[in-house]
């Protein structure tokens, strides 16, 4: 009974406490709000200022309702009991483990599921009571849950935030130190750059592009534009290769260093490699950006030296330079050429740009103007090739004394403003020394004026003190050397233009312009030399270029001396050519079949060896060869052939086309056949057959046929002579078939001296071996 009277208090008192917080807690939202917590709705827990105030408060309302006169309905038991569970809460609230005072008010909740005792009471602080009167079960240590304060000392530990919650604030989320990369001015001026570049390409405005690279205020790191500019266009069109070099000529010295260019130049040889990987032709390209930027004089001739030593042996960057050297720089108007390789700006030939200098000059001399004579020389646009104007004005200078204060008041002029580069006037200079042996002849004492204005031209300026004027007292052994030295290096250089180009006319001119026949032989020995070490397509282009000579310059005898130095030297040829023996057997042989040589010149060659040397094995291979079944034949597709045509096949051809002519046909077309055949050096077949086909048929229309083809070069005059001595040599047969033969050949004869296309001195030639016909 009493235990019953005492349950009965403590759920009295129970139900007291519960009704006085309820009514004083009704506020709290309100308050909380206003304190801006709102950890009821994302779960998180309070700071630890405002727990305690919470506990403050809680512990204040739990006084209020023991103290209130309002409240006398509890009884004085009730009062005692509710002044304990106040005081169990300010001593126990310290310890988040132990079991605060309200716990220890319900038994009813201090057995489990299973009714078992829970030890210690930690059952209890597990469940808790809202404001609303619902009992919910919590987490364990009395934190979180729906409409729960959490616990009462909570130390704060992180919960995630909630940027869908409606009270979100940002100034809640924790601080982060984010990395960020600081730039350096590389890097900045690799990211300006590119659009410069890109929008120079769409507009082709330099000075857009030049104003761009002078606001980058960046002179330092210009060698990277370079760099970028050229792999750029490199990937691109013939046009933006082109503007390229354009623009890189406009910003030399003007907006960037030559130290700065040849910088970048080195940069872009040192990553060949990477840059063949996405453009397989980027040794030729780069090859030829390097051969521009020298002609225009923006990179000095002696930076590729300096290169090579910097590039590694075997380097995609030293092909590049030994490209650019031997494929462009090395050829004769080989500044014509790399200008114009990618469509050029001038689109002149060099003939039109020589007339258009002497007729500025010409002008010059009359009005005096030297601004104007500046300003078309600058128009002319061949920045290359000002050497010329050098040479024509101070050439002009020496020709009429009286002009020279005019001459030289230009080329001061020109220096000054820099138009005429101090490469470009030691060139011009040394072209006019060159040329003065030739130049004596109309100007007798063009030695001692032209030494007279050198010393003149120092002196004001505009000439380097580093020219030097040939000495006149070097022995003559010693200008004899230089002389052969100078022809070797210009014939390697005409050689490999001409396997460039296959443009046997221009290498005759070139070749006559050195003005060295004497020196002849060593052109034929370096020819056969360069072509025996490269593939079939340069030897047959050299044997025909042979056949050609000997008809046009060369002599017999320079033919067999020039043999004769190749097989003197052919046990060091054959060092670096394990066939060499075997390959100039072909060429000998190949001479003979092209009527190069006679069969008897083999033996006159071999008479000027050593006995048994390999030179006279080579010789006896090649008369071996000459003299085999259908040598003709396999001896002119021995290296694949110019036309592949047999000689018989060849000879039946003229024959057909010159009956269709001499039937009414078409003479345009007679020459194209004529000139489809591809062999120049058998056109003294045509000749031949022409003039018996105009005895037999007694048509002279055949002779008109020729005349056409010695107008248009198509057939020269030492073939129009050599079919004439076949035919000569051939008449005491040719009486047989036609008994006025020897007469009309009289009267061909002399048609054919009156109107220039057989020479006068014909009839001095000597007897046509009939043995070296084909």
């Amino acid at each position: 009974m009493r235990s019953s009277s005492r349950t009965d208090v403590f759920r009295n008192c129970i139900r007291a406490i519960n009704t006085t917080l309820h009514q004083g807690f009704h506020f709290f939202p309100t308050w909380r709000r206003a304190k801006g917590i709102r950890r009821r709705e994302r779960g998180e827990e309070a700071s630890q200022g405002e727990k305690k105030t919470r506990e403050e408060t809680e512990i204040a309302f739990r006084r209020r309702a023991m103290s209130s006169p309002k409240e006398g309905f509890l009884t004085d038991e009730q009062r005692e009991v509710l002044k304990i569970a106040a005081q169990n809460v300010e001593v126990l609230s310290s310890s988040p483990r132990s079991p605060t005072g309200l716990a220890l008010l319900l038994p009813e909740h201090n057995n489990n599921k299973g009714g078992r005792p829970t030890a210690g009471g930690s059952l209890v602080r597990h469940v808790r009571r809202s404001h609303s009167g619902k009992v919910v079960r919590v987490k364990k240590d009395g934190a979180g849950g729906k409409g729960t304060w959490g616990k009462l000392l909570d130390t704060g530990s992180a919960a995630p935030l909630d940027r869908n919650d409606p009270n979100y604030d940002s100034g809640e989320e924790p601080y982060q130190l984010m990395g960020a990369t600081v730039s350096s001015p590389i890097d900045d001026y690799k990211k300006a750059v590119a659009p410069i570049i890109e929008e120079y390409f769409t507009t082709g405005d330099v000075e857009l592009a030049a104003s761009d690279l002078r606001d980058l205020d960046l002179d330092d790191y210009h060698h990277y534009f370079i760099k970028k500019l050229i792999s750029m266009a490199m990937d691109r069109h013939a046009k933006e290769k082109e503007m390229a070099s354009v623009l890189l000529s406009a910003l030399y010295a003007d907006v960037i260093s030559a130290s700065q260019i040849s910088h970048g130049f080195i940069i872009l040889l040192e990553s060949a490699e990477d840059l063949a990987v996405d453009i397989l032709d980027a040794v030729e390209v780069l090859a030829l950006f390097v051969a521009r930027a020298v002609v225009d004089d923006i990179i000095p001739p002696a930076f590729l030296n300096r290169a090579k030593k910097m590039l590694p042996e075997n380097s995609k960057g030293l092909q590049v330079i030994e490209t650019a050297e031997k494929s462009y720089l090395s050829a004769p108007h080989h500044a014509e050429l790399v200008e114009r390789k990618w469509g050029g700006s001038t689109h002149l030939t060099v003939d039109e740009v020589k007339k258009k200098i002497s007729y500025l000059l010409r002008e010059y001399i009359e009005s005096g103007d030297t601004a104007e004579a500046c300003r078309c020389i600058r128009e002319l646009g061949v920045s290359f090739f000002h050497h010329e104007v050098v040479k024509r004005a101070v050439t002009l200078a020496m020709e009429t004394p009286a002009s020279q204060p005019l001459i030289f008041k230009l080329l001061e002029e020109a220096a000054e403003e820099g138009l005429i580069s101090s490469s470009q006037m030691i060139k011009g200079f040394y072209r006019l020394a060159e040329s003065l042996d030739d130049l004596t002849l109309d100007i007798p004492s063009a030695q001692a004026i032209f030494q007279q204005l050198v010393p003149k031209a120092i002196s004001q300026g505009w000439l380097d003190p580093s020219f030097k004027f040939p000495d006149a007292d070097k022995d003559s052994s010693d200008v004899e050397d230089e002389k052969i030295k100078r022809f070797k290096e210009e014939s390697v250089t005409i050689i490999h233009e001409y396997f460039l180009s296959d443009d046997i006319p221009e290498l005759i001119r070139s070749l006559e312009d050195l003005a060295a026949p004497q020196y002849y032989p060593i052109f034929i020995k370096k020819l056969i030399t360069i072509a025996l070490d490269r593939k079939n397509r340069e030897k047959e282009m050299a044997s025909v270029l042979l056949s050609a000579l000997a008809m046009e310059i060369l002599s017999t005898a320079d033919i067999v001396d020039g043999f004769v130095m190749l097989l003197e030297s052919a046990e060091d040829t054959a060092l670096d050519i394990l066939d060499a023996s075997d390959e100039l057997a072909l060429f000998l042989a190949r001479a003979v079949i092209d009527d190069v040589l006679a069969p008897l010149n083999l033996e006159e060659i071999k008479s000027k060896l050593l006995p048994n040397c390999s030179g006279s094995e080579t010789v006896h291979s090649a008369r071996s060869l000459a003299s085999a079944r259908h040598a003709g034949e396999r001896l002119l597709r021995c290296w694949g052939g110019g036309t592949g045509w047999a000689v018989e096949d060849a000879k039946d051809k003229i024959t057909k086309l010159l009956e269709e002519f001499e039937s009414g046909g078409d003479m345009g077309e007679a020459c194209q056949c004529i000139r489809e055949l591809g062999m120049p050096f058998f056109n003294h077949e045509v000749v031949k057959k022409a003039l018996v086909m105009a005895m037999e048929k007694k048509n002279d229309r055949l002779l008109d046929l020729l005349q056409e083809c010695f107008g248009e070069g198509l057939i020269t005059i030492n073939q129009m002579s050599k079919g004439f001595s076949r035919v000569k040599d051939g008449l005491d047969d040719l009486a047989l078939d036609i008994p006025n033969a020897m007469e009309k050949y009289i009267s061909y004869q002399d048609y054919a001296k009156k109107n220039g296309w057989l020479s006068s001195s014909f009839d001095q030639l000597p007897p046509f071996d009939a043995s070296t016909t084909l």
